[in-house]
C-alpha cells in the first residue's frame, strides 16, 4: 500500500487567488504530492471572474466551482446543493480519497459530508484553534463534531492544535496525526547586506483583525516608540482593525515611524521582511503561525505571544516569547533589541533550511514518528519544515485512511447518534437525506454516464524528469 499512488480532491474555500496560510498550505502541499507521482485536484469556490476549470504550475489542475464567497471567503451554506457538482467531479477525476482544509470553510465540511455518503476515504486538516465558552465556538464546535464523526484520519500542524482538534471532535486521539506546515526557503532569503543606520525595524506582516492582536498593536507600539528613539515599524496588512493603527499613528504623532503598507501580496512578503530585524506577532490564537517561520528564513528575531501552536515552531534563541499583554510585549521587544547584534541572519537562514526533527524531540514526537515512519526512520528524517517533507508525512496518513474498513450506512449512523441527545438524531437526519438523494442521483444520471477525463501527460527532459512549465492562470 505504501507505493500505491493516490488520486486527491484537495477542498476548501480559501485557495488561490486568495492568499493565506492554509491557501499557501494547499497549493505547496499539492505540489509536492504531484510531484510525488499522486493525482492532485483542487476543488474552491469561484473567485470574481475566475470561475471553471484553470491549470496551475506543474499541471495542477483547479475546479472554481460558481458559488460565490457569502461571507469572509466562506461560500453560503448549502447541505446538499453541492453534492451533484461534488459527485461529478469525484466521477470525472477518478479520486480516491478527499482531503478538506480548515475547520470554517463550508465547502469542507460539505465535500467531506457527500464524499462518505459515497463510499471515500476523507482526511481532515485542521489549521486554526478555538474556543470553547463564546456562541461562534460552540455553534463552530458542533458542526466540527458532525464532519469528524465519520472522518477516516485527521491532521493538526501542531501538537497543541492536535489537542484542540480532539477536544472540541471528541475524535480518538490515535486517529489524529501533527504534521507541521513548511516553509520554501528558497523564496525567504535574508538580505546579502543588513538594513543599518543605527536604526531598527520592526516589522508586523498580518490580517489586522481582533484574532490576530492588532489592538495590542494599538498599545505596544507608541510604548516601544518612546522608549526607543531608533525603532521604526513597518506595518503590512489590512483589515477592520486597520483604521485603529491608523488613529494611534495620528493621535501620538508616530507617522514618520509607523509606516502603513496595507495588503502585502505573498510575493511581496521578502522584500518587506528583509528591510526589517525584528520580526513581531501578537496573536491571540495561534494553531501553528507560518508567518514566523518566513521570518526567521529571512533572518528576523522574531517576538511573538506566547499563545496555541507558537512556541512549538522554532527553538527558543530564535524567538523572544510573551504573554499577550501590552506590558509584557513591551519587555519582550527590549530584550529582542538587546540580543539583536548576536543574530545573523545568514546563521538563522540556514538552520531553518535545515532543522532537524531531533531539535524537537519531545515523547509525542517520538512515539508518533516511530510509530509511523519507524525508529531507524526517525532519526534519518531531515528538513522538518520542508514540503517535501510534509508531503512524504502525509502520504503516510492517506495509506492509513486507505486501510480503514468500509462500513454501511447503519454502521456509519451509530456514530453520529453519539453526537449527542439532540444533535446526534439531526445528524443522523441530514446524513440520510443525503444518502437519499445521492441514490436519486444514481439513478438519474448513473455514474456509467459522466465522462471520465484523461489524466495529463507533462512533458519530459531527456532524463525523465517532469518539466514544470505550467503557468499559473
Amino acid at each position: 500500500m505504501a507505493n500505491e499512488k493516490h488520486r486527491i480532491l484537495m477542498v476548501s474555500d480559501f485557495f488561490y487567488p486568495n492568499f493565506g496560510g492554509v491557501e499557501n498550505h494547499i497549493y505547496y502541499l499539492s505540489q509536492c504530492l504531484l510531484k510525488l507521482g499522486h493525482k492532485v485536484v483542487v476543488m474552491t469556490h469561484a473567485y470574481g471572474n475566475r470561475s471553471g476549470v484553470r491549470y496551475m504550475t506543474g499541471g495542477l489542475k483547479v475546479y472554481y466551482v460558481p458559488w460565490r464567497p457569502f461571507v469572509m471567503q466562506n461560500t453560503l451554506p448549502t447541505f446538499y446543493g453541492t453534492l451533484p457538482i461534488i459527485r461529478t467531479i469525484l466521477i470525472r477525476e477518478k479520486i480516491s480519497l478527499v482531503h478538506g482544509h480548515q475547520a470554517f470553510s463550508t465547502l469542507c465540511h460539505e465535500a467531506l459530508m457527500h464524499a462518505r455518503t459515497m463510499g471515500y476515504k476523507v482526511i481532515f486538516t485542521d489549521h486554526s484553534l478555538y474556543g470553547f465558552a463564546d456562541v461562534g465556538s460552540i455553534h463552530m464546535n458542533k458542526v466540527l463534531q458532525f464532519t469528524l464523526a465519520d472522518v477516516s484520519q485527521a491532521i493538526c500542524v501542531s501538537h497543541t492544535s492536535k489537542e484542540n482538534t480532539v477536544l472540541r471532535s471528541g475524535l480518538p486521539p490515535e486517529k489524529v496525526f501533527v504534521i507541521p506546515n513548511a516553509v520554501d526557503t528558497a523564496m525567504f532569503k535574508p538580505a546579502p547586506v543588513r538594513p543599518g543606520n543605527n536604526e531598527i525595524i520592526i516589522v508586523v506582516i498580518s490580517r489586522l483583525v481582533y484574532r490576530k492582536g492588532a489592538d495590542l498593536l494599538v498599545e505596544v507600539i507608541p510604548e516601544v516608540c518612546r522608549r526607543y528613539p531608533n525603532v521604526r515599524f513597518i506595518v503590512g496588512g489590512d483589515g477592520p482593525k486597520r483604521v485603529r493603527l491608523e488613529e494611534m499613528r495620528e493621535k501620538h504623532s508616530l507617522q514618520d515611524r509607523v509606516e502603513m503598507l496595507g495588503a502585502v501580496p505573498h510575493a511581496h512578503v521578502r522584500s518587506v521582511l528583509i528591510s526589517g530585524h525584528i520580526f513581531l506577532n501578537s496573536s491571540l490564537t495561534e494553531a501553528f503561525c507560518i508567518a514566523i517561520l518566513e521570518a526567521a528564513s529571512c533572518g528576523l528575531l522574531t517576538v511573538s505571544t506566547r499563545v496555541g501552536g507558537v512556541p512549538e515552531v522554532l527553538p527558543d534563541d530564535m524567538i523572544v516569547l510573551a504573554e499577550p499583554d501590552p506590558v509584557d510585549m513591551v519587555l519582550a521587544i527590549r530584550k529582542a533589541i538587546s540580543i539583536l547584534p548576536k543574530i545573523d541572519p545568514q546563521v538563522m537562514h540556514e538552520r531553518v533550511s535545515n532543522f532537524y526533527v531531533e531539535e524537537f524531540i519531545n515523547f509525542e514526537n517520538l512515539t508518533y514518528c516511530v510509530m509511523t515512519k519507524g525508529l531507524f526512520d526517525f532519526f534519518q528524517m531531515k528538513k522538518l519544515y520542508h514540503w517535501h517533507d510534509v508531503a512524504k508525512r502525509t502520504e503516510i496518513v492517506y495509506d492509513r485512511a486507505l486501510k480503514c474498513s468500509n462500513q454501511n450506512l447503519l454502521e456509519r449512523l451509530s456514530r453520529y447518534l453519539s453526537c449527542g441527545a439532540w444533535a446526534g438524531k439531526l445528524f443522523c437526519l441530514v446524513m440520510i437525506i443525503d444518502y437519499l438523494l445521492w441514490r436519486l442521483l444514481e439513478l438519474w444520471k448513473p455514474a456509467e454516464d459522466i465522462e471520465e477525463v484523461p489524466d495529463i501527460v507533462l512533458p519530459y527532459h531527456q532524463d525523465g524528469e517532469k518539466l514544470q512549465n505550467f503557468n499559473e492562470d
